[in-house]
């Protein structure tokens, strides 16, 4: 089934949108930027995309940004574009995680809505602290967690919610790479350099960068709300100041249990997501790598392949695929569902009013969830593995 014609072709007028980060020499800027014209719902007219000046206005023009909307930093764009009346109604932040909240503060405060990569904050009580500042300033705040756009990924959820799988038993998600295997970050890689350090990345090194991706997927599939749990963080590779390896055990409220294992050190491993979820009744496997399939095995019965856009879809992944099935949807549609999902929120605050209510995009409670969920690992971690409550 091809996504509704309005995913296609916008409604309304384009969204006005700005960016802060993901200039050049970046890689994820790139990708909300693909993401963001997917569908043809938002236009880029304004961005700081860098914190070097120079740089900013470089990749500005490259990207064909007027001068006059070719800012220096994220403090002038704010205060800039909140006063013009063509200024941007939403702000993309792609910025190492440090930056985060200072750059959608700032946003807020400005009175435009904000989609921001992941992790929210580098604290959990900074994490707060914005939530505080979303309610209080009537904005949207959408937290780029792709995995959640995926077709397939909505079909399990809803299969999960419809009680196809019983009363939930276990949850096993992974999430394992190898590109960090050697000290990437002394070579000057960009991308390995600030993952790696705890000033810009946070507490949390493979945590932070994919262990909360994986947390994120288990969660929105679920539904369950995490009680506590127990880490291991190591940093295998000499000198490294954050971890490269996270190993959870998990315990869910209603007595559901776990494990989460994240690694950026795993040869042969290149983008590993995987989510297995059981329940009394049945089973559900999903590899990110294989994204337009997912497994069903009702109990005692034969394991069921379910494609995205074949027989059995459900409507909840009907409406965010685009193309007929057999044709491969993945990373960048991923992006791009919650980017759309994003724009029927946004567009309908337009006129005061809330989307549909099949809307689904991570908000920033989500992202909150994850920041609890770093910082309990890594409190455990340092403790031995003590089970620790979030």
């Amino acid at each position: 089934m091809v996504i509704e014609a309005s995913r296609q072709t916008g409604f309304g007028h384009r969204i006005r949108l700005g960016m802060v980060g993901g200039g050049q020499g970046a890689f994820i800027g790139g990708v909300h930027r693909i993401a963001a014209r997917l569908d043809d719902r938002y236009e880029l007219v304004a961005g700081a995309l860098s914190s070097e000046p120079a740089r900013a206005k470089a990749s500005a023009r490259e990207l064909g940004l007027a001068e006059d909307r070719a800012y220096g930093s994220y403090e002038e764009m704010a205060k800039a574009e909140a006063e013009r009346p063509d200024g941007i109604e939403a702000v993309s932040i792609v910025t190492p995680n440090h930056m985060h909240a200072p750059v959608a503060r700032a946003f807020l405060k400005a009175g435009i809505h904000v989609i921001c990569d992941k992790p929210l904050t580098t604290t959990l009580a900074e994490a707060r602290d914005l939530v505080a500042l979303v309610r209080e300033s009537g904005r949207l705040f959408i937290v780029t967690h792709n995995y959640t756009g995926y077709p397939l990924v909505r079909q399990a959820r809803a299969l999960v919610a419809s009680g196809a799988l019983g009363t939930l038993r276990l949850v096993q998600v992974e999430y394992a790479q190898d590109w960090l295997t050697e000290k990437t970050e002394a070579t000057g890689q960009k991308q390995a350099a600030w993952r790696t350090d705890p000033k810009q990345a946070g507490a949390g090194g493979a945590l932070g960068d994919i262990g909360t991706h994986a947390y994120n997927l288990a969660s929105f599939v679920t539904g369950l709300k995490l009680k506590e749990l127990c880490a291991e963080l190591t940093s295998f590779v000499e000198g490294r100041a954050l971890d490269d390896d996270v190993q959870i055990l998990l315990r869910f409220e209603g007595g559901a249990k776990g494990a989460l294992w994240a690694s950026q050190v795993a040869p042969g491993n290149e983008n590993g997501l995987k989510l297995r979820v059981y329940g009394s009744k049945g089973g559900l496997e999903w590899a990110q790598e294989n994204p337009n399939q997912l497994w069903f095995t009702p109990f005692g019965e034969p394991k069921r392949l379910l494609t995205r856009g074949g027989a059995g879809a459900l409507s909840e992944a009907a409406r965010v695929t685009r193309i007929p099935s057999g044709h491969p949807e993945g990373y960048l549609e991923g992006f791009a569902t919650i980017y759309s999902e994003a724009a029927d929120a946004i567009i309908a605050a337009r006129g005061g009013a809330k989307p549909d209510p099949a809307v689904t995009y991570p908000t920033v409670e989500d992202g909150l969830a994850g920041m609890a969920f770093i910082e309990a690992a890594v409190a455990s971690s340092r403790a031995g593995g003590r089970w620790t409550s979030l």
